[in-house]
């Protein structure tokens, strides 16, 4: 028994390991196929080689800083030059530089905690924290997590204004990636977080995308930050920075983030590639993410308009108009078969339409991240619709029109 237990333990190990090497085989087939594709709809750079990561970084690290000054030793230097510029981009009173996005939105909640006594963070279930991160926010911090809604869009003000147990912290993720990157009105959103302060707490957004939101909301970057009591921003996101994320608030908040961010093992000793590469996001990257998300709006009604022409049996584009620069495609097809399809594209005709697809609870569908950034300006709307019909005939049954339920988005 023991023996036939062992080798059928064994066997199960054995298949484990052959499927992992084979999504290591295909995560680098997909890499290295839509690397070389001369059409794309965004090229991220962390597909980019440590040559040209570096080599970039050296040639434009002189652009935004003084490469004569002396390297940050724990902060200071390069470090405070990025802070400064985004409590000023911002309009908060300070900034705190974090290794990761993580811990900055650990300490703020674990922060907010202490000051206003509750260790209750209301927040969706499809955020960060809830989704990504190994429940650290309890097993760490020692926070508990409420859920206004499980809808796939941002709480409303009623939602909120009706949780049945006080809470110190409503956190908003802006935009809600898991959902499909979608974000309130800005109505909405003022009245959810004065709704939030009718229940004594104070709120946090979670602005990790945070950049992208000021052609949806018609804001800028200060009057949305505004509305919250904390930030956090990514630099890697929508960016193209090396990593890194700040804390931007009242100035007492942040000095107690410092002091966390050193028992959470984030006082790192030496940070100026990261924080130069966040520098030349700013800007570089910043100022085109308007136009970037416009086109986003664009590419999805060509890919609604090639969708139809396919004969696909159904597809569906989330939201039906783009909120930010990303958005999801869902189609009726295994992730792998939908992965060989785009590999295939990459190599025959040079084109990638999309990153790497993914399997969801209902069998048979699979959905993809799609975005949008600077070389899509340069693929005209008419070509990403004949692309989009040429990826679907690679599909097992796609392409017959008439076959199948009425495409529809």
């Amino acid at each position: 028994m023991a023996e036939a237990r062992a080798a059928t333990e064994g066997s199960v190990e054995r298949a484990e390991e052959a499927e992992q090497d084979e999504d290591v085989t295909l995560q680098r087939r997909r890499r290295d196929a839509q690397r070389a594709a001369r059409r794309a709809l965004s090229r991220p750079r962390m597909r980019d080689s440590l040559r040209e990561r570096i080599e970039e970084l050296a040639l434009l690290a002189g652009t935004v800083a003084d490469l004569d000054e002396p390297v940050d030793i724990y902060g200071g230097g390069i470090v405070a030059e990025l802070e400064e510029r985004v409590a000023e981009l911002l309009g908060t009173e300070a900034a705190a530089f974090f290794p990761t996005g993580t811990m900055a939105q650990q300490v703020a909640l674990r922060a907010w905690a202490g000051r206003t006594g509750n260790p209750v963070v209301a927040l969706h279930p499809l955020a960060h924290p809830e989704v990504h991160e190994r429940d650290a926010l309890h097993t760490v911090s020692g926070l508990r997590t409420v859920h206004p809604t499980r809808a796939p869009r941002l709480p409303t003000a009623a939602e909120v204004a009706a949780l049945e147990e006080p809470f110190g912290t409503l956190m908003l993720e802006l935009p809600l990636r898991d959902a499909g990157f979608v974000l309130p009105s800005w109505e909405e959103l003022v009245d959810v977080v004065a709704a939030a302060r009718e229940r004594d707490a104070v709120v946090h957004f979670d602005g990790a995308r945070l950049w992208e939101t000021e052609t949806h909301f018609g804001k800028d970057l200060r009057e949305i930050a505004a509305l919250a009591d904390s930030v956090y921003v990514s630099f890697y996101k929508s960016l193209e920075g090396l990593g890194g994320a700040v804390l931007a608030g009242p100035q007492q908040l942040v000095e107690e983030a410092r002091a966390w961010r050193h028992r959470y093992g984030g006082q790192v000793f030496q940070q100026f590639p990261t924080a130069l590469s966040a520098l030349i996001g700013l800007d570089r990257e910043l100022p085109r993410l308007p136009e970037y998300v416009a086109r986003a709006r664009e590419v999805s009604a060509a890919l609604r308009r090639g969708l139809e022409r396919s004969g696909v049996p159904w597809y569906r584009l989330h939201p039906e108009v783009p909120h930010t620069h990303q958005f999801q495609l869902w189609l009726p097809y295994a992730a792998r078969e939908l992965d060989e399809a785009g590999i295939a594209q990459a190599h025959e005709r040079s084109e990638s339409l999309f990153g790497a697809w993914h399997e969801q609870q209902v069998p048979g569908t699979a959905f993809t991240e799609v975005t949008v950034a600077g070389a899509a300006l340069e693929w005209p709307d008419e070509d990403i619709e004949e692309a989009i019909a040429d990826f679907v005939a690679r599909l097992e049954g796609g392409g017959r029109a008439g076959e199948g339920a009425r495409p529809r988005g």
